[in-house]
């Protein structure tokens, strides 16, 4: 069946033969369902509704229409994002806005990869989880400045800080966070200062070598640590190759958290930490 529709031309020509919405869905491998749901979405109107019958009829010409609705879709714009560009939004910045939010899903999808490489490598090393960003809250803490022989030597001094604290009352935050930091940059194999904290309630009177202070908000690389403090050195080179390689710099002193250790586990592949290293990502 043939119908024609009537156009303004500035000339006279024939009009386009117009197709039933079943043979157009055919002719173009979509169905009826997605012709009448593009209708309704006011993404392609037909050419003519029959006014009797309410038949459904398009041209040629609109296969056009359809054919770059399609593309979009597989390009990953929403139907509204679509309708933009038929009404007339400019189809450049569009295109350039769907980019940048395609970019973005790369990279959070690139994160995602790494974290199941992570994963996948807990079986070549001690760690239990990836490398993640995340946010440290800001927390007062007791602390004391000691320098020891070797890193052996720090749970050593850790009962005369727990004595300290005992002395000046603290009552210690829930839930417990306890960690070192190293206040001089570098590695040393002795003389070594290091600053054992431990999360408090309140600050109170200072007593001995005891100190307080507020600890602000930080982002930190963290990575957790299964066993022996003995190699610390495999998670560290793992979170700080995370960094490099994620546009990350380190910006403040590099925390060791003790969450089970010589204190509650005999067995040290049962010893769990936390290696938290505050960053920034790096000027462009």
């Amino acid at each position: 069946m043939e119908m024609k529709q009537e156009h303004r031309h500035c000339t006279e020509k024939e009009t386009d033969t117009l197709y039933k919405i079943g043979m157009f869905a055919a002719m173009n491998h979509v169905t009826v369902k997605t012709l009448r749901f593009y209708e309704e979405q006011g993404l392609l109107m037909p050419a003519m509704i029959h006014a009797e019958n309410g038949y459904r009829y398009y041209t040629l010409s609109q296969m056009a229409v359809l054919h770059q609705i399609t593309a979009l879709k597989l390009a990953g714009f929403t139907l509204e994002e679509i309708a933009r560009i038929n009404s007339g939004a400019d189809e450049e910045a569009v295109l350039l806005g769907k980019k940048s939010e395609l970019l973005a899903k790369i990279a959070e999808l690139t994160k995602q990869i790494a974290m199941v490489d992570g994963y996948l490598s807990k079986k070549k090393t001690c760690l239990t989880a990836p490398v993640l960003i995340k946010s440290i809250p800001e927390t007062t803490v007791a602390c004391m400045r000691v320098r020891l022989e070797s890193y052996d030597c720090l749970f050593d001094r850790m009962p005369e800080m727990g004595a300290l604290m005992e002395q000046a009352g603290c009552e210690c935050a829930l839930p417990g966070y306890c960690f070192t930091n190293y206040p001089e940059p570098g590695y040393r194999d002795s003389d070594i200062l290091v600053e054992i904290c431990e999360s408090v309630v309140e600050e109170r009177e200072e007593v001995g070598a005891l100190r307080f202070k507020t600890i602000p908000e930080i982002p930190a690389a963290c990575i957790f640590h299964k066993g022996s403090y003995r190699s610390f050195s495999e998670s560290y080179e793992t979170v700080l190759r995370y960094i490099e390689e994620n546009g990350y710099e380190i910006a403040g002193e590099i925390r060791e958290s003790y969450i089970d250790g010589i204190w509650n586990k005999d067995d040290e592949s049962q010893w769990l930490s936390e290696i938290q290293v505050p960053v920034r990502k790096k000027a462009q």
